[in-house]
């Protein structure tokens, strides 16, 4: 028997109640990323007698990715510790799978016990060629993720529109710049692009490593390989553009620069790409939100 085509107000209303569930499953999930709701409570309003429709179509994996902190491949070993397939939804979960994410979500945002992870912290370094984005993303990082340290490095450079003295950089003039190096303050220093000059304060960097939270730095390739003789630990990380094509973009599209130091930046991005293998890990900024999730990910030392 030939099927028959549901009428055209069908197809649209389906279609509109398609959008709704989406946009809801959206709202749910910036709920648990900006804190304003707790993943187990979600997972709880799933399991409910009469659960919501947002929260029981919410795919395990994109209730995990949405809690501040847990990046895909942190979220990938989750689900795997915890047997759940990753086509698996909150609603549709058995009761033993429920009982191991309801264990995990109660230990994750509670103290930590019983997760199988340590709350071990690191320095990482974020650098990388010129206009890959790298304050982009960190921008992004102190906007989203609260409970990471960002490092506020000293420059002799002038501000940008929209930057804030103290909060994006700590701008001096020269003869500041060089007393911070005379009375040691610097965990690194050097001279960018054969212009000004950026340093890292090093005490605020001790005292919070000390204290046990994490700390980012966003610095420039001169000054992660100082970090590395200082501080070995550290992790460096090596922001990518997805292809020169897109770097060559994004520097010509900020307009900041004459066209002169376009071409002078460019050049030294040229040779900046060739020094990726020096890094520790590396991280392609396609998207902002999830080159940082990548970032923060690595702070935790599992």
């Amino acid at each position: 028997m030939p099927r028959i085509a549901p009428p055209d107000v069908d197809r649209a209303a389906a279609a509109r109640a398609a959008v709704a569930a989406r946009r809801a499953r959206a709202s749910v999930k910036r709920a648990v990323a900006e804190r304003e709701r707790r993943a187990l409570d979600v997972a709880e309003a799933a399991w409910a007698d009469q659960p919501t429709g947002a929260e029981a179509s919410l795919r395990v994996r994109e209730l995990l990715m949405s809690i501040p902190g847990l990046g895909p491949t942190r979220a990938d070993k989750v689900m795997d510790q915890l047997g759940i397939a990753m086509s698996k939804r909150v609603g549709g979960l058995g009761v033993r799978q429920r009982a191991r994410l309801r264990e995990y979500l109660a230990a994750r945002e509670g103290h930590g016990e019983g997760t199988g992870e340590r709350d071990t912290r690191r320095l990482v370094v974020l650098a990388g060629p010129t206009a890959v984005g790298k304050g982009t993303v960190s921008r992004y990082i102190r906007e989203h993720y609260p409970e990471v340290l960002l490092s506020v490095s000293a420059t002799t450079r002038a501000p940008r529109p929209g930057e804030v003295d103290g909060e994006h950089y700590y701008f001096v003039t020269d003869e500041r710049f060089d007393e911070m190096i005379d009375s040691g303050e610097f965990l690194e220093h050097a001279t960018v692009h054969n212009a000004s000059r950026y340093g890292t304060p090093r005490p605020p960097i001790d005292a919070a490593l000390a204290a046990g939270r994490s700390v980012l730095l966003e610095i420039d390739l001169q000054g992660a390989r100082a970090v590395r003789q200082q501080m070995p630990e550290a992790l460096l990380v090596f922001l990518l553009p997805p292809s020169w094509e897109e770097l060559v973009r994004r520097l010509v599209g900020r307009g900041t620069e004459s066209a002169a130091e376009q071409a002078r930046r460019l050049a030294t991005a040229k040779v900046e790409m060739g020094a990726q293998d020096e890094f520790d890990v590396k991280v392609v900024n396609r998207e902002v939100s999830q080159a940082a999730a990548e970032v923060v990910e690595l702070l935790a030392v599992p």
